[in-house]
């Protein structure tokens, strides 16, 4: 083996992950999130940086084709998991590091390389721990509208900012028609879809917008379909038990609150490409979930909510962003934290970090929560839809005119949980 193959092969001690949520699988996220950032294992944020593509969740038919699209344009030796059960993460990746290492040693560097329509990967299973070998024929690129076939040009789409439309070709995505934009002016109109597996973006959210130069013009929301099942959305649990007559303590539903407040920010601040910030709300929501004390984490919350909040450069760069102001919030169903900010993405992350702050003085109240407390992270969960849903239904209206490079912050500033659609009414409470 060359000098080259030794340092490929040493690389694969710590493979960089690209991790994709299929709905309803968000504590297996937070347990896949948890452990790579433990090992210390680089997080890849597109396919062509991934060596490792970890699948949380259980993949239906449909997927198939977009988990193909995403594997193709990995680098060889590619490999992808799929873990479906709480537990098994650990030894899920402990399997695939190994097998990518044995890839690595084995592959002779002269092989030519395989055309991508003939590249075949082996799929494994990890829910028990154990790999089970089943070869994928590839397959054929479709349509331009298919989301998946264009992930691994989003991230570098979000770094084109003004420059997009001075090209013929737009990451491989033909012009299609021309339009009158707000200027007056014939501009070429493209049509983008967005999600479902972009890195620090609502799980299974599809967005196709229609662009014109850099400006959104046309905005359809979509998404991957959401299980139906008995299984309560993780963030909402809490006070859907206690709603079902379960005993839920306050500091129970206060930690989930403070952890779900805490994803949302750290998603918005690494879109907005404050990583460290992010790492720092990824690790305290795993402190807080499983039982830190207030007296232990108080402190960390604390400083970190007063650096986010003090910094004038974040709130430059995502101020007026988004602006969604209560009475019109009110009208579209929009309850929780984006009705109270009434404001912008920078007045929705505010609401997020004061929330935060407040249920630190419960996190270990011992009190049963009221089962009438039916207000979550997102909103009341007795209306007479979800509050997700109201969240994505004023997504249009938020978009449309913002500029493309904007778009993602908007959406991060929202946070729609996805798994919140396959919610029923909630029984013996009034609708608001």
């Amino acid at each position: 083996m060359d000098l080259r193959g030794v340092l490929r092969r040493t690389a694969m001690s710590r493979p960089a992950v690209l991790a994709v949520t299929l709905p309803g699988a968000t504590e297996l996220r937070l347990e896949a999130e948890a452990e790579v950032r433990r090992r210390g294992w680089p997080v890849a944020h597109a396919p062509a940086a991934a060596d490792l593509l970890l699948v949380c969740g259980d993949p239906a038919p449909e997927d198939a084709e977009w988990l193909d699209g995403i594997e193709r344009s990995m680098p060889e030796p590619a490999l992808r998991i799929v873990a479906g059960e709480r537990g098994r993460i650990a030894a899920a990746l402990d399997v695939a590091r190994e097998d990518l290492r044995d890839r690595t040693a084995t592959r002779r560097d002269s092989s030519p390389p395989e055309a991508s329509g003939d590249r075949r990967h082996d799929h494994h299973r990890m829910d028990h721990g154990q790999s089970d070998h089943a070869a994928q024929p590839g397959h054929e690129e479709h349509g331009h509208h298919q989301p998946a076939d264009h992930q691994a040009h989003m991230d570098h789409m979000d770094h084109m900012g003004h420059d997009m439309h001075a090209m013929g070709e737009v990451a491989g995505l033909p012009m299609a028609e021309r339009g009158d934009d707000r200027d007056e002016l014939r501009l070429d109109q493209l049509h983008v879809p967005i999600g479902p597996a972009l890195s620090d973006w609502p799980t299974g959210l599809i967005l196709r917008l229609t662009l014109q130069g850099d400006v959104v013009q046309v905005v359809e929301v979509d998404h991957l379909p959401v299980p139906l099942g008995p299984r309560l959305p993780f963030w909402g649990e809490p006070w859907l038990r206690a709603a079902r007559g379960e005993e839920v303590t306050r500091g129970s539903a206060a930690r989930r609150r403070c952890a779900a407040h805490l994803d949302s920010a750290g998603r918005l601040l690494a879109v907005v490409g404050w990583d460290d910030a992010a790492a720092r709300c990824r690790r305290l929501r795993d402190e807080v979930l499983p039982g830190a004390s207030r007296e232990g984490i108080g402190g960390d919350l604390r400083r970190m909510a007063r650096r986010i909040g003090r910094s004038r450069p974040l709130r430059w760069s995502i101020a007026g962003l988004g602006e969604l102001p209560a009475d019109r919030a009110r009208a579209a169903g929009v309850t929780g934290p984006s009705l109270a900010a009434d404001g912008d993405a920078y007045d929705r992350l505010l609401m997020w970090l004061s929330e935060i702050e407040r249920g630190l003085e419960e996190l270990d109240d011992t009190r049963p929560l009221a089962p009438d407390d039916l207000t979550g992270p997102r909103g009341r969960l007795d209306g007479p839809r979800p509050p997700s849903r109201a969240l994505l239904d004023v997504l249009p209206e938020l978009l449309t005119g913002a500029e493309f490079a904007c778009a993602r912050i908007i959406v991060a500033s929202l946070d729609p949980d996805l798994d919140e659609l396959a919610l029923a009414p909630v029984p013996g409470v009034a609708h608001a």
